[in-house]
């Protein structure tokens, strides 16, 4: 019986949990009411802002409350373009700039957006990172869906009264630069969570990992893992469909996704 290996671990929570004393608050759109449904509704990015662990700026957006004499402080993720002091205007009659957010039914065809629903009211939930946009690929009027093309190139059919932020993320290249240092690493995750250094499994003894032990740092048998597999076995390549570099037509296949992107 070997030891509780890392990945089983970090299902217990304790020192794996996510750091988020820091962080400025969840990000996403106004609820979805009356205002947004049939006209739209004004507000004022009052600051944009850093958020601890996340690539991404964020924008305190203030809008007036649409029947009580107080006013709605939102945060939104920004779009490459906001600044401090700009209208943004949400709503089915919104116009098409940067930063205001409309349901994909106002948006034509080929327009590059983020922060899209997934579900209508879900407040936005894909292409969220930073730099990340979607595109709005064509509409179906006759069961009122999308299609949408998301960040990894996927494609994806999310319902016409989704909203989505106009735009791409700001932020953008953050992965061009190197990290150069494993300080910078290490600031890097230690406001994320705990997942930095990762010791690979070869590395270990036999009874921290099923790749530890033996003579040279190999495996031993195949890295594929059933997806029923327990707990203390489920370490590697799970339940993987193919595996290797891609070859022959799936290669063609994947660069002609690569050149269309």
């Amino acid at each position: 019986m070997g030891r509780v290996i890392r990945a089983q671990r970090k299902g217990a929570g304790s020192v794996f949990r996510a750091h988020t004393h820091r962080r400025k608050g969840p990000a996403r759109f106004r609820s979805l009411d009356f205002a947004e449904r049939n006209g739209y509704i004004k507000g004022v990015v009052s600051d944009i802002v850093h958020d601890s662990g996340r690539g991404a700026p964020l924008c305190k957006v203030t809008f007036r409350h649409p029947f009580r004499f107080k006013r709605q402080k939102e945060l939104f993720i920004a779009a490459e373009g906001m600044y401090s002091g700009q209208f943004v205007y949400c709503g089915k009659k919104a116009t098409l700039s940067i930063g205001n957010i409309l349901p994909l039914k106002s948006i034509p065809e080929g327009a590059v957006v983020c922060n899209v629903e997934h579900r209508i009211g879900d407040r936005g939930s894909l292409a969220r990172a930073s730099g990340d946009y979607a595109i709005v690929i064509s509409h179906n009027p006759d069961n009122n869906t999308t299609r949408i093309k998301l960040p990894s190139g996927s494609k994806k059919i999310v319902p016409s009264g989704c909203r989505a932020m106009i735009g791409q993320v700001a932020g953008g290249g953050r992965t061009e630069k190197p990290l150069l240092k494993a300080g910078n690493a290490y600031h890097k995750y230690k406001v994320k969570r705990n997942c930095w250094p990762k010791v690979r499994g070869v590395a270990m003894n036999p009874v921290e990992h099923p790749h530890g032990g033996g003579n040279h740092q190999h495996i031993g048998h195949a890295s594929t893992v059933r997806r029923d597999a327990p707990p203390g076995q489920k370490v590697g390549l799970i339940a993987a469909r193919r595996t290797g570099r891609l070859r022959g037509q799936a290669a063609t296949a994947a660069a002609k996704t690569d050149k269309n992107a």
